[in-house]
């Protein structure tokens, strides 16, 4: 039933499409079956290649297939050059006669700029003064980006671990509940059991979880949930913002113990993403206080800005757990020292096995090994226990 489904990202090397063309079942190869060309004029024109000798079904040659777009961001690729490829490449699937269009887009574009100077629907109906005030004279981008994509033709939009309560409502009201945000809490969690990342303990008893403010409990208590250990405690940190870098951490009263409790225990701290790393090192820091064994920082979008590198190659933390959501992180040069404590949780398969599902025609191929691990030879875990 691969035969249901085109495979393609907005650039010709992007590893996700390459990934998840490999896993969905496609013998082709991608770069085959879109020309990603442009103009002299630095104008984007793709070209879906079909069949350059009938002339009886143009414009429908794309008639009944899925149409699978992959966009991700790489840091010699602008987020704004990429979206525009998105929309034109998902008119042209479905001015061939595309049945579905599909954007699959690990890390949501625009979903920071969450928020305009107006009040816009239920959500946002006790919006303050103060708060419209910041953002006086700048758009809803988020909302625009999900508009535009619709009119563009992308029926279906297939996200990891999005932030914003105000993006995953507004996505999902205009793309009727065909917005897909996944939450990686199977994949950490198959990992943290599997692996010597960690010391588990008995049913958990060796093991804390952590969320660095309360926006990451939510999904803190995911992780905890599918792990499945009932002695595992989880703590969750008061953050003090005090400047655009600076901020202090305490322990939150609704924590299920105290700092006495970590002695000798590992400790794992969860979040969405990383740009600067400032407040995740100070959370560690704060931890590492309580005397741990070890405090391990698991991001599932990890933004590999000079300044992250720097401020996460703190001592402060043992080692990093993210994913490839931004290919970036699988650049070794982009990884620089971080290298020797930084372990990456590849989705390609994870996510060609959920497009499966929603298709019903998932054969189970992927219900064990359903993610890769990629680690540098400079981790002191070196090799993995699994591939």
């Amino acid at each position: 039933m691969s035969d249901r489904f085109i495979v393609t990202g907005t650039f010709t090397d992007d590893p996700f499409a390459i990934d998840l063309a490999q896993y969905i079942g496609l013998r082709e190869d991608i770069s085959d079956t879109v020309a990603l060309k442009t103009f002299t004029n630095s104008e984007f024109c793709p070209r879906y290649m079909l069949d350059m000798h009938d002339t009886e079904h143009i414009g429908r040659r794309l008639k009944g297939k899925i149409v699978l777009l992959s966009s991700v961001s790489t840091y010699d690729r602008s987020r704004n050059d990429l979206a525009m490829r998105t929309c034109i490449l998902a008119r042209a699937a479905k001015e061939n006669g595309a049945e579905r269009v599909v954007l699959i887009e690990p890390d949501l574009f625009y979903s920071a700029q969450d928020r305009g100077p107006y009040r816009f629907g239920e959500l946002e109906k006790d919006r303050e003064i103060s708060d419209l005030k910041k953002f006086d004279g700048q758009p809803f981008t988020a909302l625009l980006y999900a508009q535009l994509l619709k009119a563009s033709g992308v029926d279906t939009v297939i996200t990891v671990h999005n932030h914003s309560i105000k993006v995953q409502n507004l996505f999902s009201e205009i793309f009727e509940g065909n917005f897909h945000n996944m939450l990686p809490s199977e994949v950490y969690s198959h990992y943290i059991k599997s692996s010597n990342f960690v010391q588990t303990g008995k049913d958990g008893n060796n093991l804390v979880l952590v969320a660095p403010d309360k926006g990451a409990t939510s999904f803190m208590n995911q992780v905890w949930d599918v792990l499945g250990l009932p002695k595992c405690k989880r703590v969750v940190m008061d953050k003090v913002r005090s400047g655009e870098r600076e901020v202090s951490m305490t322990l939150s009263p609704s924590s299920e113990v105290d700092m006495s409790y970590l002695e000798g225990k590992d400790v794992i701290v969860f979040d969405d993403m990383v740009r600067t790393g400032s407040t995740i090192v100070q959370c560690c820091e704060h931890l590492k206080s309580g005397n741990p064994h070890r405090v391990c920082f698991g991001v599932t979008h990890f933004h590999t800005s000079p300044e992250a590198r720097e401020k996460l190659n703190s001592p402060f933390i043992d080692e990093i757990l993210t994913t490839g959501t931004l290919p970036d992180i699988m650049n070794r040069d982009r990884q620089g020292r971080l290298r020797r404590k930084l372990t990456v949780l590849k989705l390609g398969k994870w996510l060609a096995r959920y497009v499966l599902q929603m298709y019903h025609i998932d054969d189970g191929r992927f219900d064990k090994a359903f993610y890769k691990v990629d680690m540098s030879s400079k981790n002191p875990r070196w090799p993995p226990n699994f591939q």
